[in-house]
């Protein structure tokens, strides 16, 4: 089973998991350190920009362009 977990490592090195882990046994465990913390998972020039967005895909056009995407009726 390979599984990854978030985890904080201090100063000192102490390792501190952001989820509860139960295993059956010890298990091996590979640490990588990253250098910047993380990146949301939606930009937020994406969620500015969806109301705009929104407005113009709410046209008819645009229902009629993409139509053949769509699934029979």
């Amino acid at each position: 089973m390979v599984r990854t977990i978030e985890a904080i490592i201090d100063e000192r090195g102490r390792v501190r998991l952001l989820e509860d882990v139960t295993l059956p046994e010890a298990r091996r465990a590979l640490v990588t350190i990253l250098e910047d913390a993380p990146t949301p998972s939606v930009s937020e020039t994406a969620l500015l920009s969806e109301p705009a967005l929104a407005k113009d895909w709410s046209r008819p056009e645009e229902d009629e362009a993409w139509s053949h995407l769509q699934p029979e009726r």
